[in-house]
């Protein structure tokens, strides 16, 4: 399924409790590129259907703001990411679903730099997840963010 992302996806609201990003006019509407979720581990996961996009006609699929964090930080845009948990998604009912979806990218090249980002965002609640579910082969793999 083709579907809007990363910053331009932050930039919509979603249908969490989140607060996403809040510089939508100064956001390049023109060029929107669309991702594949065929191409990625998180496949349909947190991709919301029939929403609007500014200067687009008709309606699009978009990742939600977790979804659209995700991407950012497997496609090591984690500038772009930077505040994910203070600025971006700023409700701690959702950071067990981020900690088990950012898990799963624990097999990919940028797994160490993708580590790093999630410890500097979340500090000791990232390393005692760490500690307790990645260490001992689990991936926690809840889906309550759809």
């Amino acid at each position: 399924m083709l579907y809007v992302s990363g910053i331009h996806a932050l930039n919509l609201p979603c249908a969490l409790q989140t607060c996403g990003d809040w510089h939508a006019s100064g956001i390049d509407w023109t060029n929107v590129a669309l991702m594949d979720s065929n191409k990625s581990i998180f496949r349909n996961y947190g991709i919301e259907p029939h929403k609007v996009i500014p200067d687009h006609k008709g309606t699009f699929n978009v990742a939600n703001h977790i979804r659209a964090l995700l991407d950012l930080l497997a496609q090591a845009k984690y500038s772009l990411a930077q505040g994910m948990n203070k600025d971006f998604i700023c409700n701690d009912q959702y950071t067990e679903e981020i900690f088990n979806q950012v898990a799963r990218m624990k097999d990919l090249k940028n797994w160490p730099k993708i580590d790093r980002f999630m410890g500097q965002e979340y500090y000791s609640e990232w390393l005692d997840y760490k500690g307790s579910v990645i260490a001992h082969g689990g991936s926690g793999m809840e889906n309550k963010a759809r």
